[in-house]
Parts: structure tokens; sequence; C-alpha cells
């Protein structure tokens, strides 16, 4: 279920803890890079890696939950907030590291010959505890996709153009993704600059440039301190650590194993028919549950998230980088409920 897409961002636990050990804005500008392309390969490669070719998530309904932890103390609240358009909300949290993400995500997709391009729509905002009451806070926006290979019946997905991860102190990192084209070039490559607001296509005035892959090897290229050229910079080959989560039976009822429990029972064990019923069923009921809200005129309420039309973190932030939309709704986390 894409509700359990944003355990991809804590695959990468100890990166994510390591954000706030950073001693100047410059090492921690390039310890929020180094995260955020260590969680890359997870979220777009993963499924293609271990099974051959992308295969298309389920739709989460309404409220579905995805909650979790990581042996560091890294934990994961995330919901489905609106059905149409799908969107899911998420917040991500190591209390004592003093880290912290929080963002939505939703798509848009169109076709361009061959290829279906998604736009993500949404964005994250990355938190940092400095002490002393002092934070410091990141907008980190997301690439746009291309699902290429459908031609030949394997598909895979390539990032194209360009995300932002921009720090309130001012430093930007700026990420080109480049991909493999039809006569030339390398899949899932990209190159990162980062500099004192957003890098122009010369790269001019940059402070550190990384170019790579997001799924293997980057390294630090020209534009960087001439001691770091041809140094490493990220390996993303490395095991992920996967987020730990309740036994199925321990579940809430909207948690997203439970709710797909015997759909997903009916794809592993080949039984398709038993999966089509359960999916039938299951959206069937929650149908019949709008058209029940809609007559009640009493509406179904998230539980973990607050909805806000237009964040402040993200217009400041945003205005710093460029980027657009100018304006943006965000949700934000509620706290984690009592046991």
């Amino acid at each position: 279920s894409l509700a359990e897409f944003p355990a991809y961002w804590g695959e990468s636990s100890a990166e994510f803890a390591a954000i706030s050990e950073g001693k100047t804005i410059e090492e921690r500008q390039l310890r929020v890079t180094n995260w955020f392309l260590s969680t890359l390969s997870g979220q777009f490669t993963r499924r293609e890696t271990e099974t051959g070719s992308e295969k298309k998530p389920l739709n989460p309904i309404l409220g579905e939950q995805h909650i979790g932890e990581w042996a560091d103390g890294l934990k994961l609240w995330a919901e489905q907030v609106s059905h149409h358009p799908p969107v899911t909300a998420y917040h991500m949290e190591n209390k004592e590291k003093g880290v912290s993400l929080e963002g939505h995500c939703a798509q848009k997709t169109s076709f361009s010959g061959r290829t279906i391009v998604v736009k993500q729509v949404g964005h994250a905002i990355l938190t940092v505890e400095l002490g002393g009451g002092e934070k410091e806070t990141y907008l980190i926006t997301l690439p746009k996709l291309k699902i290429e290979g459908l031609w030949y019946g394997a598909p895979y997905v390539e990032l194209a153009e360009t995300s932002f991860i921009q720090g309130s102190h001012g430093l930007t990192t700026t990420i080109e993704y480049k991909g493999k084209g039809y006569f030339s070039g390398t899949a899932h490559s990209f190159t990162s600059t980062i500099s004192l607001g957003p890098s122009t296509s010369n790269h001019s005035n940059p402070i550190y440039v990384i170019e790579g892959t997001w799924t293997g090897t980057s390294n630090y290229v020209k534009g960087s301190p001439a001691a770091l050229i041809g140094k490493p910079f990220l390996d993303a080959t490395k095991p992920k650590k996967p987020m730990t989560v309740k036994p199925v039976e321990q579940m809430g009822e909207y948690e997203s194993r439970r709710v797909w429990k015997t759909v997903a029972e009916g794809i592993r064990e080949g039984d398709f028919e038993k999966a089509s019923v359960a999916k039938s069923a299951l959206e069937n009921a929650e149908r019949q549950k709008r058209k029940d809200e809609l007559a009640s005129g009493v509406p179904f309420k998230i539980k973990f998230f607050n909805k806000v039309e237009n964040s402040p973190d993200y217009a400041t932030l945003a205005a710093l980088c460029k980027h657009k939309p100018e304006k943006e709704e965000h949700y934000s986390f509620l706290g984690a409920p009592s046991a």
C-alpha cells in the first residue's frame, strides 16, 4: 500500500540521527543531503530489484495508517489523509537526537509517448533542534518520476528534472537527475550542488559538488574543496534497516497490514480470486462509508494530522530557493497517541 511508502524515509536511520551531530551549517547541509539521497533507492527501485519490475502499489483507504519504529529510537506515523485525491501525510522523529521530518505526498500522472510521468505533489520539512531553543529547518522538494520500460513489459522508475533541499540558514542543495537516454547516459545518475542559494545550470560558486548514482556510489567532484575531490560521499548499496511494526493481530483496525491482510494473503498464495474478492469487498465498504458520512453530514476525521492551508514554514523556505508553488498546504502532526 502507498501508505507504507513513508517508511523508506527512515531506512537510513543512522544517517538521519547523525544530522544533528554536524558542527557547522555546511556539515549539517551535507548530512541532510547524504540522508536524502540514501533514501531514494529504497523508494524508487526496491520493488524493481526484488521482483524484476516496478509493481503498482495498492491505493490506501481513507484513514489508513502505518506506524512503526527502528532500533535506534526513530519512530514513524503515516496516515492517508485524503482519498480523492490520494494524499499520505507522515511524521518521523528521533527525539533523543532532536531530528524530525514531516510532510505529505500525492501524485499527478500523465503520459508522454511510451512513458508514464508522475509529478509528486507535496513536500517535507526536516527540523533539527540545536539546543537553547534554537532550530534549523530544511524544505525537501520531491523529484518528478518517469516510469520507463512499459513497451518491454518491465517497467522501472527513473527520476527526472530537479529537486531542492533548502536550509533556513540559506544554503541550498540543488539535485539534478539525469538518468539514461536512448543513446547515452547512466541510469539513476545525478549531480548535487550545495551553494548559497539555488544553483544555476553552470554551477557558479558552489561550495560542494557531488556526482554519481542514487542507487550506487557518489563522490565529491570538481567544484568541491580540493582536498575532497575524488573522495566518496555516499554508498547507497549499503544494507537498509526496515521498520519494525506490531504483529498484524495486535494492530488497530486502520493499520495498513491489517486492512490489506486478506488481499496480501491471496497475492502471496497465488490465489488471485481470493485477493480480488477481498479487495472489492473492502472498496465497496469504503464507498458505503463515504455515502453514510455524506448523508449524516459528519465527515471522516483523520487521527494524527491537522491540515494547515498555507504553511508559513513552507512559504519562507520555498522563497529562498525560488521553488513553486509559492504556497502549499501542510499536515501538522497532532502528537503520538497515548498507549
